[in-house]
């Protein structure tokens, strides 16, 4: 592992990283949760408004839903040395007809391998929304959600794709109930041995 002199550098340039800045409707503001020991990475989509007014990632619906199906509380959730927290952007892109814009094309490739470079103790990843599956399992990129959480071993595997937290995808969770009956426990069993 790099020392934490390289690895807190690195997080001061990511925080005052400005490379799409002119894009951003609410200029630029990183929003991550990044540690060296981080055992469990969420890669995420892009901070929301309310992220990027607060400064704090999934403090929203959508993070109360994710730490309910993670079966964590707030306190544990928000120890970065348990769970890192790295969007395929890592500033609010702004809204669009149908919810947020994308997340910025430029972010994942400048940091994310850097970044991952200087965490080696990742043991699960969670995979969250289809950018972050495009980059991290782009061999699914063309699947139906369904069918990847259906084929998907909860127990073992290294990177698992969850559905969207956000209270906007109710109507997939409400069609498929087997979700949070079946999966999530075993998501929760998981966790519970990482942490």
């Amino acid at each position: 592992m790099k020392d934490d002199g390289v690895f807190s550098q690195t997080i001061c340039d990511l925080k005052n990283c400005r490379t799409c800045e002119q894009r951003l409707p609410l200029g630029a503001n990183p929003i991550f949760q990044l540690h060296p020991m981080a055992q469990i990475l969420i890669a995420s989509q892009a901070p929301g408004s309310a992220a990027h007014n607060s400064g704090i990632p999934f403090q929203d619906p959508s993070g109360k839903r994710l730490r309910s199906w993670l079966g964590v509380n707030e306190t544990t959730f928000y120890q970065a040395d348990k769970f890192a927290i790295m969007p395929m952007a890592f500033c609010y892109p702004g809204r669009g007809r149908g919810g947020d814009l994308p997340p910025s094309k430029e972010c994942a490739p400048l940091w994310h391998d850097k970044l991952l470079q200087q965490m080696p103790n990742i043991r699960l990843t969670l995979v969250i929304g289809k950018y972050a599956i495009n980059s991290y399992m782009p061999h699914l990129k063309n699947n139906k959600l369904t069918d990847i959480l259906i084929d998907q071993d909860f127990t073992r595997a290294e990177k698992i794709v969850l559905p969207h937290p956000s209270p906007r995808n109710n109507i997939w969770l409400k069609k498929a109930p087997w979700f949070e009956e079946e999966c999530v426990p075993e998501l929760q069993q998981r966790i519970a041995t990482l942490i």
